[in-house]
């Protein structure tokens, strides 16, 4: 069993806006254009039929069959329960990291929110558990992820890289320390123009 993390990432190591309410936006868009068009995203977002089914479509319905249980902060849950459908788009456990005490919370589709109050290893125990012989994804935000590779609890993640500079936003690798773990590169693919898919080993130093 993997933990990773997968994102699209700017050029200038943006991941995402500061404000959840420029999320949709121009450039966020253009930050996300290579996932739209795929026929598995418009599948699982219930967006309807089409789409496209080439190797950028293999890489999302990859990314989403190995994850067996996802993590993610407070913020991105706040912003994505105002976005996603009825049917939120994991179909798996998903935990929360939170201050806040509350029961979980099921949707339609498989996918139940957790709310972990005990920090990111009790997030990461509970999350693996549920995972059985799947998969751990950390979901997000930057600071999140940066957590937990800054705990030395991240084997592996792959970034969709996208030729665009976002300017101001949330940079994955601003406050990483890079002394605890070396990279080796798995794949490097470029099949689109839209993004350059890099994945990534991590190995603790």
């Amino acid at each position: 069993m993997a933990v990773f993390f997968s994102v699209s990432m700017s050029l200038d190591g943006v991941i995402a806006p500061h404000s959840p309410d420029e999320l949709m936006g121009r450039r966020w868009v253009q930050l996300q254009s290579w996932v739209f068009p795929q026929r598995f995203f418009r599948e699982n977002l219930k967006l309807g039929g089409g789409g496209e089914e080439q190797r950028d479509n293999d890489i999302l319905r990859e990314t989403f069959d190995r994850t067996g249980a996802s993590i993610m902060g407070k913020r991105m849950f706040d912003a994505g329960a105002a976005a996603w459908p009825e049917e939120a788009p994991f179909h798996t456990p998903v935990y929360v990291i939170t201050h806040e005490k509350r029961d979980p919370w099921e949707r339609p589709g498989g996918t139940v929110f957790h709310f972990v109050n005990d920090g990111i290893e009790a997030a990461l125990e509970a999350a693996r558990a549920a995972a059985e012989d799947r998969d751990v994804r950390i979901a997000g935000g930057a600071e999140t992820i940066r957590q937990y590779l800054n705990a030395g609890l991240i084997d592996e993640f792959s970034i969709a890289l996208s030729p665009m500079m976002f300017g101001d936003g949330a940079r994955l690798f601003d406050g990483v320390d890079q002394t605890r773990a070396e990279l080796e590169q798995i794949s490097a693919e470029s099949p689109s123009a839209r993004a350059t898919h890099l994945r990534y080993a991590v190995r603790r130093r």
